[in-house]
């Protein structure tokens, strides 16, 4: 079996998979916002787990992984966080970090032919690149929200006006799902578009999956983004779970890799 946790900044889930990708069993619980605290959390939820035959755990993270170590976890300032011990306290077993957009666009562009482009457009807009089935190393600096664009004669970064938080806050709902209205749609296009053709000119992928609470709403506004860009643009199989979903694909791997080297 599997074990997948999925970081967020405020909720974390953990998974347990079965070698053939079922959830056995489920656990969700609210972020704390200081380190010792969700520590204290984590450790108590994952005590559930110990009774599993367990293979390996990768963990999602909301910020830079480098070397199997998260040396910037998202926007919260946990200096010296050591993450792995309590893990290894816990379990006898392969550890595995990577940054939770990697695992998220591993899952949405598993078995897709060519290169995939993943974009979730959430509080900010990031996502990964895969081909063949791999994470590809130029993911690990992608970061296509903090490109600067004129829109409505204003110098703005992308995920300023075409994330879902900067959706929320100029239309004023609590919710960017909640968006249905047709001129909305064309609007969302167009700001979603703003950056699409860079991702398209940079990367050449040849498909581009729209994540995030974005990819809930895919088929009320993708009729609006032009027909001519020379990928395929998909909706994501799983807009809740892509991440904790990646997490059981790179076990998979990392278990295969491991069996072939020895």
């Amino acid at each position: 079996m599997y074990l997948a946790i999925d970081i967020g900044g405020t909720k974390t889930l953990i998974a347990l998979f079965s070698k053939r990708g079922r959830v056995v069993r489920k656990v969700k619980f609210r972020t704390a916002q200081g380190s010792s605290t969700f520590l204290d959390d984590l450790a108590s939820h994952l005590q559930r787990f110990k009774k599993y035959k367990i293979s390996s755990v990768v963990v999602a993270i909301p910020g830079i992984v480098q070397k199997n170590y998260s040396v910037k976890f998202g926007n919260r300032k946990w200096d010296n966080f050591d993450l792995i011990s309590p893990l290894k306290n816990l379990f006898d077993c392969p550890i595995r970090f990577e940054n939770d957009a990697n695992l998220a666009s591993l899952y949405e562009g598993y078995r897709l032919t060519g290169r995939t482009v993943f974009l979730t457009f959430s509080t900010g807009i990031g996502g990964g690149i895969v081909e063949n089935n791999q994470i590809l190393p130029i993911s690990n600096d992608f970061e296509p929200g903090h490109k600067i664009y004129v829109f409505q004669g204003k110098q703005l970064e992308w995920e300023d006006i075409a994330a879902a938080s900067a959706l929320e806050k100029y239309y004023h709902v609590d919710r960017a799902t909640n968006l249905r209205k047709k001129e909305i749609m064309k609007d969302i296009a167009e700001r979603i578009n703003l950056g699409l053709l860079d991702v398209i000119h940079e990367y050449h992928p040849d498909t581009i999956v729209l994540g995030g609470p974005l990819g809930k709403i895919f088929k009320a506004y993708v009729k609006y983004l032009p027909t001519d860009l020379g990928v395929k643009l998909k909706r994501p199989k799983r807009p809740n779970e892509s991440v904790i979903y990646g997490c059981y694909l790179l076990a998979k791997q990392l278990e295969k890799n491991d069996s072939l080297s020895k």
